[in-house]
């Protein structure tokens, strides 16, 4: 069986390629990055500084949309190509009517169609790189990034012309050799980019690199993937339209399903976001002891007043979930009274209001299972967050293309960590995972002589 698989996967490959609208979207996406590129002052005043700054935040989300839209197309054309079309014209017999299981042609079929995408992916994320390197001709009198012209325009013109050779003397496929010597060539183009600067003097390979940038392609390209597993299953019962269609509904759906059903699941209001959290005790930290304080400074002025005797709440996500902090009945005792203080469920009590600075004691003589103490950016509430099973359920089980859209977090300059994209990674797998099996099913029972 994985020789058969492989054997489906390699001709699908090469089938994919060969399709005159791989090259043409690929390529779009290269002139949409240069004239992204090249776009002047759009983005309103950003000037903070990190990996992306200035200009350059809106170029990079305009970049990688460009990306993952092409790549959304790309899946699904190709997809359907490959499958349905197949299908359709009941080419598809010869295979299954061997000693070939179905789910070997789906899984072949799919990882065709992966090698496919992931051949055409480097060079359109390497223009997106090309571009960033390069930066917005934020004025006129801005001096273009002239190793990146050179190194982009050689690797596109050297794999144009090796293509347009080889197709009028060999009669091999355009589309085929041309992206067959794109990849590797704008590869090799980026690396010469990153040793030589801008002035062209040698630097370092790490002078340019961006780390958190290539975390959120990575990231993108696994949702790119996962979109051809789901045109793959649907490919196996849909025609060539209706795959299209159902493949951009589910990008649309993925994007906005944070905004239609997400928002519904958590219910809590946001106080505020910490800046800087001091402990009482400075030698011992934490909420181990009874009467422990911290003084928590917000980023901003609170959203919702607070006042002495509120529970005091804390969360890494804006949504309130999941808590820091163990869920506790609200005090009700006298905040003078020491009595009370002790007598109380170990809880957080703001004691003391000054602006917007606000002194949170822990109160009680019990156990508090407090995951850790608050600090910078963490996320202020004042009672524990409620959850909608029916919208969690319904959330759970749709994809979710947020997960995979990083750009947020370097935007305001957050640092995304490795653990994080490996998260992602489990869970785009699983997404690929569960849409081949549908696939499978889909396509045991069609008809395909």
């Amino acid at each position: 069986m994985p020789i058969q698989i492989l054997t489906i996967a390699r001709n699908t490959f090469v089938e994919s390629i060969r399709q005159p609208i791989y090259f043409v979207l690929v390529m779009l996406c290269g002139v949409l990055q240069f004239f992204t590129t090249w776009g002047t002052g759009f983005s309103m005043g950003y000037t903070e500084s990190g990996e992306v700054s200035g200009d350059d935040k809106l170029q990079f989300e305009l970049g990688l949309s460009s990306v993952f839209v092409c790549g959304m197309l790309l899946a699904a054309l190709t997809a359907t190509a490959v499958i349905s079309r197949e299908i359709e014209n009941r080419t598809v017999l010869t295979v299954v009517s061997k000693p070939v299981a179905r789910p070997s042609v789906v899984v072949g079929k799919y990882l065709g169609v992966a090698g496919s995408l992931l051949l055409a992916i480097v060079p359109m994320v390497i223009f997106l790189l090309m571009g960033l390197r390069h930066g917005v001709m934020t004025t006129a009198g801005d001096d273009p990034d002239q190793p990146v012209l050179l190194f982009s325009f050689l690797a596109i013109g050297l794999a144009l012309a090796t293509a347009l050779w080889c197709n009028f003397f060999y009669g091999w496929y355009f589309s085929q050799t041309c992206m067959i010597v794109l990849a590797p060539g704008m590869v090799v183009a980026y690396v010469l980019v990153l040793l030589i600067g801008k002035k062209w003097a040698w630097q370092s390979i790490t002078t340019d690199i961006k780390p958190q940038v290539l975390f959120a392609c990575v990231s993108m390209s696994l949702a790119i993937f996962v979109l051809a597993a789901a045109a793959t299953a649907v490919s196996t019962r849909l025609s060539q339209v209706m795959t299209i269609a159902v493949c951009v509904g589910l990008f649309l759906m993925g994007l906005l399903s944070n905004h239609l059903i997400g928002r519904r699941v958590f219910s809590n209001q946001l106080v505020g976001i910490v800046q800087t959290a001091a402990p009482g005790n400075p030698s011992r930290p934490g909420w181990d002891e009874v009467g422990s304080t911290y003084r928590i400074v917000p980023q901003s002025a609170l959203k919702v007043p607070v006042k002495a005797g509120d529970p005091f709440y804390y969360s890494t996500s804006p949504s309130g979930f999941p808590m820091l902090t163990p869920d506790f009945p609200r005090f009700t005792g006298n905040l003078e009274r020491s009595e009370d203080l002790f007598a109380a469920t170990p809880s957080l009590v703001v004691t003391d209001v000054v602006g917007t600075t606000m002194t949170v004691r822990r109160i009680g003589t019990g156990a508090l299972r407090a995951e850790r103490p608050p600090q910078n950016g963490d996320y202020i509430f004042t009672r524990p967050t409620t959850v909608n099973i029916a919208a969690m359920g319904a959330w759970g089980m749709l994809l979710n293309l947020q997960h995979f859209w990083l750009v947020d977090a370097i935007s305001q300059n957050q640092l995304i960590p490795f653990t994080h994209l490996g998260l992602i990674g489990a869970y785009g797998l699983f997404q690929i995972v569960g849409f081949l099996a549908l696939g499978v099913v889909l396509f045991q029972k069609r008809d395909v002589g």
